[in-house]
């Protein structure tokens, strides 16, 4: 019996030094193409996009005189210099539509999106002088696709000019007069949003944002600001940040919903293949023993090869099809392998009823556990604590000494087979 158990044991060992390799090997394969995956997806779809306000300001030109001397003589030259002031904004309404549109590149999935921005900004030209006001919007990313890109005063379009990393656009403000200045574009990004008030500590008066999703499972990154109101549309979310006076050094973010990862999910589920295999090969060595059932260690292995085929046939799935219809397709395989197998060791009862049933617990259950994260342990200790109560009632009368003695199976030669 000791013998039986130790060549037991070493299939178990061996079988989990196979998936430890075959885990590794789909986190090299996973995160190894993981920066050149994203700025292939980057080039072609877009960055992660940071939204600066609308920039304000009146331009005026300065004189400027210099002196130089040329053929011995003193030349006095003058050229004029264009200065533009800054203006104050006193008012932002901010409006982006989220999309999520996910890319897939080998085993990764990438949180893409599309996005339609408009900002309206309330500004005045508190000088006594008609002043020509300039107006920059600065692109999130320059590593982005943007369309109808488009500057309104008011309800009168303004022509654009583009520079390497901005769109701007002027106008002629009367006066002590107030404006609104309305900046908007459609464009796409990757991962995360933000709009950014300045690089250190920033104020805004009378800010309202709005973010409508038609998706939820979004989150907040750190140093940014959580929305003051939050409602839930038929389509997604919508947020809204409103202040009147802010000032902070924080920003407005919205991290995009990860969808399940097939790489690192294969992974994860290869690494946690032996406490499956051990339970299995737990039951099935106190059916056969409470049973008499004569189960070879070389009958062992090839359940452990039936276990084995799961993962491995999931970790090369996954990169063709969905990852949930390639875990079906793998638990299919596995469990015929495995019962149409063990027909002929045992019988078409024993494979279909114990043994199929404890591998659709052990390994296609609690690897299933891992699709809904954090509940992975939980799902694990109840199974096994399922598993000591079923096997304490099964062998609460047995006598362990004369079943190791070998008096009731005969176990004088270990391998009777």
């Amino acid at each position: 019996m000791i013998k039986r158990i130790a060549a037991i044991a070493f299939i178990l060992v061996c079988t989990s030094i196979a998936w430890a390799i075959l885990g590794s090997t789909i986190f090299y394969r996973t995160y190894d193409q993981d920066k050149t995956l994203n700025k292939s997806v980057s080039s072609i779809w877009g960055a992660p996009e940071e939204q600066e306000p609308v920039a304000v300001g009146f331009a005026w030109m300065e004189e400027r005189t210099s002196e130089k001397e040329e053929n011995g003589k003193k030349v006095v030259t003058t050229e004029k210099i264009e200065r533009i002031t800054p203006v104050g904004v006193e008012g932002s309404d901010v409006a982006a539509d989220f999309h999520i549109d996910y890319r897939q590149k080998g085993l990764l999935w990438f949180s893409t999106y599309r996005v339609g921005f408009s900002g309206t900004y309330k500004f005045r030209n508190a000088t006594a002088h008609p002043q020509d006001f300039v107006f920059r919007l600065p692109f999130p990313s320059k590593q982005a696709v943007y369309d109808n890109v488009e500057m309104f005063l008011g309800d009168q379009p303004l022509p654009l000019s583009f520079s390497g990393s901005d769109a701007s656009a002027r106008a002629r403000v009367d006066a002590g007069t107030s404006g609104r200045v309305r900046a908007s574009y459609r464009s796409q990004g990757l991962d995360s949003w933000r709009y950014k008030f300045g690089k250190e500590v920033s104020q805004a008066k009378d800010f309202h944002l709005v973010a409508r999703t038609d998706f939820s499972g979004f989150d907040f990154p750190e140093n940014s600001m959580a929305p003051t109101e939050k409602k839930k549309t038929a389509q997604g979310w919508e947020l809204a940040w409103n202040y009147q006076n802010l000032v902070s050094g924080f920003d407005i973010a919205l991290k995009m919903p990860q969808k399940l990862q097939p790489g690192p999910l294969a992974g994860r589920i290869s690494y946690f293949a032996p406490v499956s295999l051990f339970f299995f090969f737990f039951l099935i060595f106190i059916l056969s023993t409470l049973r008499n059932l004569d189960i070879h260690p070389m009958n062992y292995f090839f359940m452990a090869c039936a276990f084995f085929a799961f993962h491995l046939l999931l970790a090369y799935l996954a990169d063709h099809i969905s990852i949930h219809l390639a875990f079906l397709v793998s638990s299919l395989v596995s469990i015929a392998l495995l019962v149409s197998y063990l027909r002929l060791v045992v019988n078409l009862r024993f494979a279909l009823l114990e043994a199929g049933i404890a591998q659709l617990i052990y390994l296609v259950l609690f690897s299933y556990a891992f699709f809904f994260e954090g509940f992975t342990g939980l799902a694990v200790t109840i199974g096994a604590i399922m598993t000591l109560f079923v096997v304490m009632q099964m062998t609460g009368k047995i006598r362990w000494q004369e079943k190791f003695a070998g008096v009731r199976v005969g176990l004088a030669n270990p391998f009777p087979r």
